[in-house]
């Protein structure tokens, strides 16, 4: 049974009260989304790389970590321009034999695949 109310419907204004900031916020991660950052990706049987384009930032103001699977590439604190990506791959990569080259603008990564090594076993029957 529905019962009807003689009360105004109350107006939700907190909502838009800070629809300034939510903008500004929208059009910060629209700007500086992954989405609108070309990158190129191929592989082989050894190796991933990946090409990305970072105009106006330096091989020195750039970071690149990676963790298992995951590649993170950042750019640092006081770069003319923030960057700021992750990409996880199919298989672990092997930091010591992979490499970054920078040139005009243009991040080159070629991450070697980590090859599983393989941890059995033999028993011996008696």
């Amino acid at each position: 049974m529905f019962f009807a109310t003689t009360a105004q419907p109350q107006l939700r204004r907190q909502a838009y009260a800070n629809a300034g900031r939510t903008l500004e916020r929208f059009m910060d991660d629209a700007l500086h989304s992954t989405a609108n950052k070309p990158c190129a990706y191929t592989q082989d049987d050894a190796s991933f790389t990946l090409t990305l384009d970072v105009p106006g930032i330096g091989k020195e103001q750039l970071s690149i970590a990676i963790e298992g699977a995951v590649v993170r590439i950042a750019s640092k604190e006081g770069a003319v321009r923030r960057y700021s990506a992750a990409y996880e791959l199919p298989q672990d990569i092997d930091t010591a034999l992979s490499n970054a080259k920078l040139e005009n603008g243009v991040l080159t990564l070629k991450l070697v695949k980590k090859m599983p090594v393989s941890s059995a076993t033999e028993l011996i029957v008696h």
